[in-house]
């Protein structure tokens, strides 16, 4: 069986690879980068990766954006997203729960531990 692939989507580049090194190396998985919301949107319609971490918080268009366009789209629909996020409010949170999402990562996180928590969200 291949490795999973997660699709990272986030306007950081520094931040994209510390979250591809851990990834690849402590979770095993095959990671693909989208630098924008855009970008990201296309590799989900053409890889249609096991998962996705997406940043809330992008400029263009926010996480929040490319998650609706994500939800409805039926080749999209069922990969599950984790959001990656500063805005860790309870508000924030219930709004996040109510929208579907698999679940959320504060930044900052501890990269040690990323692979576990994406693990444990995913049931991996």
């Amino acid at each position: 069986m291949s490795a999973k692939q997660i699709l990272v989507i986030d306007d950081e580049k520094n931040l994209c690879s510390v979250i591809q090194a851990c990834l690849e190396h402590l979770g095993g998985w095959a990671v693909l980068i989208a630098r924008n919301g855009n970008e990201g949107l296309l590799i989900a319609q053409t890889q249609l990766p096991d998962a996705i971490l997406l940043d809330v918080m992008m400029p263009d268009m926010d996480g929040l954006t490319l998650f609706s366009l994500l939800q409805n789209n039926a080749a999209t629909r069922m990969i599950p997203v984790i959001f990656l996020t500063a805005k860790v409010q309870a508000l924030d949170l219930s709004e996040f729960a109510d929208l579907g999402v698999a679940g959320v990562i504060a930044k900052p996180f501890d990269p040690l531990k990323l692979a576990q928590q994406v693990a444990e969200i995913l049931r991996w």
